[in-house]
């Protein structure tokens, strides 16, 4: 099974038409059968505001949450300092916030996008045990930002590592070198799911440093080839894992919900109208 999906709802315009006000997650789930919220990264929702997500989307809707930033070990000063024991109330009270999806199936995964300073060390090597064993059997998606986890035999026994802890890694599409992003790397970690997020490639806009960077880095429209190549790669992982997810995240320029329409063209994917039904995905 192959799921398209973008990053948020509410801001894809091209969805009602151009119309000049956010779109809601009702009208977006008439498109696409997933979604990537963002908000739990920032401060975790209340249980009533997941329920009303549930409201607004057919029984079959499948959500992405990220994980809070104290969860992905992020440093931002505005938010102040953590502790551990602050950590740990971070994930009971996260665990607790996801149960009325986990109850319905609707949670395909929590994403945890980690900060590029997160490198490859024994420390965070313990850290993603830490993560399974606060998070129970809930699905997650592991994100790596740092190239020091890619590498011919790196890589391997990374993926053996995120194998035995039942992890994700996502298949990432972004600018990159040797010191700055990571490369596309298309594999199978859990065969129950497995996540291709796709952030364009301007690679200037990508490494831009000014105050504008975040308006800047995911400015990219995919073009037909690179669509069609990313359709080929999902049938292959298709082999592999239960569910497929594509997840288009290119849209400084609003161009993620017309690549994402795009693509499900080439898949020739019918979503069946996004009927009340159970994907039944765990």
């Amino acid at each position: 099974m192959i799921l398209i999906g973008l990053t948020t709802w509410s801001d894809h315009s091209s969805l009602i038409h151009g119309k000049n006000r956010k779109v809601t997650l009702s009208e977006y789930a008439q498109h696409f059968p997933v979604v990537e919220v963002d908000n739990p990264f920032y401060g975790i929702p209340k249980i009533k505001t997941v329920e009303n997500w549930q409201k607004q989307v057919p029984n079959n809707f499948q959500f992405i949450l990220k994980a809070n930033y104290l969860m992905t070990k992020h440093h931002l000063p505005q938010f102040g300092e953590d502790n551990e024991q602050v950590r740990r109330e971070t994930f009971m009270r996260y665990g607790e916030m996801v149960d009325p999806l986990v109850n319905s199936k609707q949670l395909a995964s929590v994403l945890f996008q980690f900060p590029p300073y997160f490198r490859l060390n024994n420390d965070n090597i313990r850290y993603l045990r830490l993560i399974r064993e606060w998070m129970g059997s809930l699905p997650i998606s592991i994100e790596f930002r740092n190239p020091s986890w890619y590498g011919d035999e790196i890589s391997r026994d990374v993926h053996d590592y995120l194998k035995s802890l039942k992890m994700s890694e996502v298949v990432v599409d972004e600018p990159h070198n040797l010191s700055d992003g990571v490369p596309f790397e298309p594999f199978v970690t859990d065969k129950n799911f497995v996540m291709m997020r796709l952030y364009g490639q301007n690679q200037k806009g990508w490494l831009e440093k000014s105050s504008q960077w975040r308006k800047k880095r995911t400015l990219y429209r995919y073009n037909e080839d690179e669509l069609k190549h990313f359709a080929e790669v999902a049938n292959d992982l298709q082999k592999q894992a239960k569910v497929v997810c594509v997840i288009f995240n290119n849209n400084s320029g609003h161009d993620a919900a017309d690549n994402a329409l795009q693509l499900k063209k080439i898949l020739g994917l019918n979503f069946g109208g996004l009927a009340p039904m159970q994907l039944d995905l765990f």
